[in-house]
């Protein structure tokens, strides 16, 4: 019996686990004051890594590679709006994989995300070839959290807002003298690209990959200031594939975020079912460990006395581990929602990722 009472207590315990909380908001740093245009450092967000789904095939429910490669250019976007509102940089743009000629370069690569976690690893490097930092960023929510006033942003808004403090935190460990050397090191470094002749000397690059800047060209050099047109011209057209990013991250808003409701509120019944199935089919089998024990450790006028009891405790036990049995049996039906949902998603997602590509 204390055993039984044991597992009793065990179970209810275990009857919350499994819930996951909502971190509190992360506040997003801002600068105090306006920063000088010199120390404005401009920032490039690549399109992230779609990564991989899940091994597990109850964990992959309802995930595809289509709906990854739609957050692989949702999220990026996302970032840089965030960013923007910091105010420590110059043009935040998100630009398409292995794009040369960035000041400061985010790589991101989805480790896993189906609407109620969301894990990023995001690597941060600079023009110099040093890098910032390379860490994963991790948040869990809740499926009310799309039912409350906050759901109107993006549910893990705070995990956005941790990456941008953390990258605007790095910057101002910078010196002044070294923020400008990157934006040189940039510039000559896409001169250098463009006119190796006249450039390739002026910066060197080590066996470890970092650049070095050896000289400077003169202000007034007619193949700088050339080659600064063509650089602008550039930057006008990473402009106009961020106008097809801004379109694709409006488009998708509203049925990435139906989606992510409605798999988060599917999944959390889909938990209650199977939560509700297992402790059902537990008291069941406690229920006739328990009658067994009695009658194993009792006398024989204890046997006698308790047979009622142990004849009740094992049919009890025999129906809670059919009504366990019958409610694991509503999984399928949460099973197949899920399901329905990442197909239809699907179909939707697949057509605006190949337009937004075309554009680009």
């Amino acid at each position: 019996l204390v055993a039984l009472f044991a597992l009793l207590a065990l179970l209810a315990g275990c009857a919350t686990s499994g819930q996951k909380n909502v971190k509190d908001q992360q506040v997003l740093q801002k600068a105090v004051q306006e920063v000088p245009e010199d120390q404005l450092l401009d920032v490039w967000i690549e399109l992230f890594n779609p990564g991989e789904l899940p091994e597990d095939k109850d964990d992959a429910r309802g995930l595809s590679m289509e709906i990854r490669e739609a957050e692989a250019r949702h999220m990026p976007v996302h970032l840089r709006n965030v960013m923007e509102k910091t105010g420590y940089w110059g043009a935040v743009r998100v630009v398409p994989r292995d794009t040369e000629g960035a000041e400061v370069l985010v790589s991101g690569t989805i480790l896993e995300s189906n609407g109620e976690d969301l894990a990023l690893q995001i690597t941060a490097r600079d023009a110099s070839g040093s890098e910032w930092f390379k860490r994963s960023y991790r948040e869990d929510v809740e499926a009310a959290v799309y039912e409350s006033e906050n759901g109107k942003e993006d549910a893990f808004e705070a995990l956005y807002h941790t990456i941008a403090n953390d990258l605007a935190q790095f910057r101002d460990t910078l010196t002044d003298k070294q923020r400008i050397a990157i934006r040189q090191i940039a510039e000559i470094r896409f001169a250098a690209d463009m006119v190796p002749d006249a450039f390739f000397s002026h910066v060197s690059k080590d066996d470890k990959g970092q650049y070095r800047l050896d000289r400077l060209p003169a202000e007034e050099d007619p193949a700088l200031q050339r080659v600064r047109v063509v650089r602008e011209r550039d930057f006008l057209l990473i402009d106009t594939l961020n106008g097809h990013y801004d379109n694709f991250y409006l488009e998708m808003a509203t049925p990435y975020q139906e989606w992510r409701k409605a798999r988060s509120s599917e999944a959390a019944a889909l938990r209650e079912v199977k939560r509700k199935a297992n402790t059902q089919k537990a008291l069941g089998v406690a229920a006739i460990l328990g009658a067994i024990a009695i009658e194993a450790l009792g006398g024989s006028n204890t046997q006698v006395s308790t047979g009622t009891m142990r004849d009740v405790m094992v049919i009890g036990g025999l129906y809670s581990i059919k009504l366990g049995i019958d409610t694991n049996a509503q999984s399928t039906i949460h099973q197949g929602a899920i399901e329905e949902l990442g197909d239809s998603f699907s179909s939707e997602a697949k057509p605006m990722v190949v337009e937004v590509d075309g554009e680009v």
